[in-house]
C-alpha cells in the first residue's frame, strides 16, 4: 500500500515527465511476465522512452494539466505508460517491436502533440521518420535542383569538349 507522501511523488513524476514528453502510450500488460516487463523497459531506457507502471487514478491526476489529458477516459485496467522524450515516434517503435513478440500488449491509447489517436495509428507513428532520417530527406530534396543547375550548365561545355575530341579524331585518322 502506497503512502500519501509515495504518491505524490508519483504523480509529480508522471507529470513532469509528461509535460516535457513528445508522445505518449498506454497499452494493456495484462498477463506478461515480470521478464517480459523487464525487457521492455530496457528497450524503453535504449530507446529515450520512459515507462512506468502507475494506477490509473494516480496517472489521470498526474495528465491532468498536460497535453495528455485527453488519454484520460482511455486508463481502464492494468497499464503501462510510455512517453517519448526525444522524438515523437520512440514509444510508438518501442511498443510495436514489444507486441510483435508478445501478443498480451494492447495498445489502448495514444496521444501526440495534445491530440488522442486511435490505437490502429501505432503503425502509422511508429514508420515516422527520426529526426536524422527526415533532415536527410530534406536535405536531399533541397539539393537536387541545384545539382540539375549545375549538370545543365556544365553540359554545353562538355558537348564542347567532346565534339573538339571528334574532330581531331577525324582529321588523326585522315592524315
Amino acid at each position: 500500500m502506497l503512502t500519501k507522501e509515495q504518491k505524490e511523488a508519483i504523480v509529480a513524476e508522471v507529470a513532469v515527465i509528461a509535460r516535457g514528453a513528445q508522445s505518449a502510450i498506454a497499452a494493456e500488460y495484462r498477463g506478461i511476465t515480470v521478464e517480459q516487463m523487464t525487457k521492455l523497459r530496457h528497450d524503453a531506457r535504449k530507446a529515450g522512452v520512459y515507462v512506468r507502471v502507475v494506477k490509473n487514478t494516480l496517472a489521470r491526476r498526474a495528465l491532468t494539466d498536460t497535453g495528455y489529458a485527453c488519454m484520460s477516459d482511455s486508463l481502464k485496467g492494468p497499464l503501462v505508460l510510455a512517453f517519448s522524450r526525444v522524438e515523437p515516434a520512440a514509444a510508438a517503435r518501442v511498443m510495436r517491436d514489444f507486441a510483435k513478440t508478445n501478443d498480451k500488449l494492447v495498445v489502448k491509447a495514444i496521444a501526440l502533440s495534445g491530440k488522442l489517436l486511435s490505437p490502429g495509428d501505432l503503425v502509422a507513428l511508429a514508420t515516422m521518420p527520426t529526426r536524422e532520417e527526415a533532415l536527410s530527406k530534406l536535405l536531399a530534396v533541397m539539393k537536387a535542383p541545384i545539382e540539375k543547375l549545375a549538370r545543365t550548365l556544365k553540359a554545353p561545355a562538355d558537348k564542347l569538349v567532346r565534339t573538339v575530341a571528334a574532330v581531331r579524331d577525324q582529321k588523326q585518322a585522315a592524315a
